[in-house]
């Protein structure tokens, strides 16, 4: 890649969307940076994943920021005291965590701006998800319009650009932009409460949201199968 290439700052969890949406950035020229949060999350485990797709990718530089969102609690991904719901709820799931994206994409921001970067790309997804607040339109929206605002980049007219490509698709479409941009889905982890060998449990929401994509696409999802036993038995 020309070190003449624009900067772009990718927000990566590990899972099936960042990595499509890091395959997106690649694709359009971007010197990419990457960045993953350990926030306390009960399947860690993915920023291994992120690792190995930031690899694979071949980005500029890869960071993990640790940040405790354990701390303040309130989802089923930072306490271990709150079930992962394994069948679909009405309203927001538990597993909701509270002002996570906010946080993310603020701490992609503030390195956007040392790295002067031109955008900021994350995977949030309006369709197939589980109507998080934090992964609407709206919210993306109202963040650039944050970041023009309270950044010495904003002031400058410099600003990011905040991204999110797969905002209107569904996750069957996801899958195929991916394949077609050369994402090995096989790194990737996508389910709440993995075992400690990253086998999906294939109940949670994410594992089901998942599931159907790859059903949809008329594909076999090559993630690791899930363990012939119960979480509560995995040593959790």
């Amino acid at each position: 890649m020309s070190q003449a290439a624009e900067r772009a700052v990718v927000l990566l969890s590990g899972g099936l969307d960042s990595a499509t949406v890091l395959a997106l950035a690649v694709s359009e020229g971007y010197a990419c940076h990457t960045l993953s949060v350990d926030y306390g999350q009960r399947h860690r485990i993915e920023l291994r994943a992120a690792e190995q797709v930031a690899r694979a990718h071949g980005v500029v530089e890869h960071r993990v920021i640790r940040v405790d969102l354990g701390a303040i609690g309130g989802s089923a991904l930072t306490d271990l005291s709150i079930a992962v719901p394994e069948r679909a709820v009405a309203g927001i799931p538990s597993t909701y965590v509270p002002a996570r994206n906010t946080l993310l994409l603020t701490l992609g921001l503030g390195w956007s701006e040392v790295l002067e970067a031109k955008a900021l790309f994350i995977g949030a997804n309006a369709v197939d998800y589980s109507g998080y607040p934090d992964c609407r339109p709206e919210f993306v929206a109202a963040f650039g319009q944050l970041a023009s605002l309270a950044t010495r980049a904003g002031i400058e007219g410099r600003a990011p650009e905040i991204r999110a490509p797969l905002m209107a698709m569904g996750k069957a479409e996801i899958i195929r932009t991916g394949l077609a941009l050369g994402v090995d889905y096989a790194q990737t982890i996508s389910c709440y409460q993995p075992d400690v060998a990253g086998r999906r449990c294939g109940r949670c929401d994410s594992c089901r949201l998942r599931q159907q994509g790859f059903s949809d696409a008329g594909l076999e999802d090559p993630a690791q199968e899930p363990p012939p036993f119960t979480i509560a038995a995995s040593g959790r």
